[in-house]
């Protein structure tokens, strides 16, 4: 009978039923606000200020928090010249056509890797988790794209980069785990390959798609550092590279590319162009998010 009450208490901890003590909630509670403060205090700064008045800008000093009334001039600015607009018709160029051409390769390549009938399949994947471990370099690539013929074009934005070997294992390890019932059912009835891939494989992996086709976009879309080395016209810069030009007062981007009139503060201009560059990706994202847990844990940890 004595015991009772600390089998009780036991089995209260083993089950994890017990409730925390008032002390830890509070200790969580601020951890937390905390954390959410260090993401959006930032995102508001820079919403704010591209929204804030020049002369609030700065006597501020550069960054505002909260704007004393919303003046989009610097969206006009930035907008009405034709560099931002056309950079952004660039960037999404790049990044539909990239995202659904590296989707189909991965797609592909995963799906062969899984068939133990494709001859060196395991030599494909060590090439594959090989290239994970050692780069080609800077000067390889870039005298490779040379020799394709693919500098001051759009293509040099997407062929390098178009299949990436963490991107394609992940799916492979997703297609494994897929019931073998049925593709063995399609395949007595006749169905090639391209058909159960097509028909079976990929409406069963949805969320794996879905996460990596956004691996592949934001990669696309966030894409600077390849259009630095391979694009010279800049007509082609893609938005991030025009960014930079903004952000590092580049003479080749100059008050002479945005719309006439007074201009606001440079810092406004900046915050401007980088809200602009921000919200495609942010207003994608919930539509996927829901696959993304599912899609990304699912190809990791079961393969």
């Amino acid at each position: 009978m004595t015991n009772s009450p600390r089998r009780a208490r036991r089995s209260t901890l083993i089950n994890g039923q017990q409730h925390p003590s008032p002390l830890f909630g509070v200790v969580k509670l601020l951890v937390f606000a905390i954390a959410c403060a260090l993401v959006l205090v930032p995102f508001v700064a820079i919403i704010a200020t591209s929204l804030a008045p020049s002369a609030q800008v700065t006597d501020s000093g550069g960054m505002v928090l909260w704007p004393e009334r919303l003046d989009i001039t610097a969206y006009q600015a930035i907008l009405s010249g034709g560099v931002v607009t056309r950079a952004l018709g660039v960037s999404g160029i790049v990044t539909i056509v990239g995202a659904v051409l590296s989707l189909t390769v991965s797609s592909m390549l995963a799906y062969a890797l899984t068939r133990s009938a494709l001859p060196g399949r395991r030599l494909i994947t060590m090439l594959l988790i090989f290239s994970l471990f050692f780069n080609p370099g800077i000067i390889p690539m870039y005298l490779a794209v040379q020799q394709f013929g693919l500098l001051d074009s759009l293509a040099a934005l997407i062929v390098p980069t178009c299949l990436n070997a963490f991107n394609v294992i992940v799916l492979r390890a997703f297609f494994s785990n897929l019931p073998t019932d049925v593709l063995e059912a399609a395949e007595i009835d006749g169905a090639s390959e391209f058909t159960m891939l097509a028909r079976i494989v990929l409406p069963l992996s949805k969320a794996a798609l879905a996460v990596i086709g956004l691996f592949y976009a934001v990669g696309y879309w966030n894409a600077f550092f390849s259009a630095l080395l391979y694009i010279n016209d800049p007509k082609l810069w893609p938005l991030q590279l025009v960014l930079r030009s903004y952000v590092t007062n580049d003479n080749q981007i100059g008050s002479a590319d945005l719309a006439s009139g007074i201009l606001p503060a440079q810092v406004t201009l900046q915050m401007a162009i980088l809200v602009v560059s921000i919200v495609p990706i942010v207003c994608v994202y919930p539509f996927l998010q829901r696959h993304f847990a599912k899609g990304a844990l699912t190809g990791a940890v079961k393969g």
